[in-house]
């Protein structure tokens, strides 16, 4: 079978479902290429920072990696501004929704909100609250999110820093995204960092 042969989705039949079932089930074993090529794309996105956002984004990575990160913690580190293309004003939410059926709460909970937690950094200079992360104080993992911006993403804009190629990073995505999606057994919350 080529194609379904129905065109409305309650007209189909199982054997139908099981063929598409099937397909879908392939193209998910895609997802780290296709990643991987819209990683690629951010070396063009967001001029007049000394680096691109793939090297911003591979400079964290690699910081996260030689600390010792835990796999998913290196993998959202290289993917937390994945979102900047086509989401610049929520990019942190496109960058959780692809990361949340594979991590854990609390990783996807900390991409989700590292943006409100990186403004510390600079927001007084637009203007702008600083301390608009302090919203979140008392959450279980504000100091997970404060440990995230400060040594894998505010200080990853240096044009000398010796960042692994992305290629680099292919068997940790492949690991983390071959897990079962919504497999409860990855989605628990991590235990808090020491």
């Amino acid at each position: 079978m080529e194609k379904v042969s129905f065109t409305r989705l309650q007209d189909g039949t199982k054997e139908e479902y099981a063929y598409l079932y099937e397909l879908e089930e392939d193209y998910c074993r895609g997802v780290v290429d296709r990643l991987f090529a819209h990683l690629r794309l951010l070396d063009e996105s967001l001029s007049g920072y000394q680096v691109s956002r793939l090297e911003h984004s591979l400079q964290g990575a690699t910081r996260a990696l030689r600390a010792g990160e835990e796999d998913e913690m290196v993998v959202a580190i290289l993917l937390h501004d994945i979102g900047d293309m086509l989401a610049p004003h929520n990019h942190q939410e496109m960058a959780a929704a692809i990361l949340r059926p594979y991590v854990s709460e609390k990783t996807c909970w900390i991409v989700a909100n590292h943006a409100e937690f990186q403004k510390f950094y600079y927001a007084d200079k637009l203007g702008w609250d600083k301390n608009a992360r302090d919203r979140f104080k008392g959450h279980p993992w504000f100091d997970d999110a404060v440990r995230f911006c400060e040594l894998y993403d505010e200080n990853c804009f240096d044009p000398d820093y010796d960042s692994l190629e992305l290629e680099a990073f292919r068997p940790v995505m492949e690991l983390v995204f071959s897990r079962k999606a919504f497999d409860p057994a990855h989605l628990k919350p991590m235990a808090a960092a020491e």
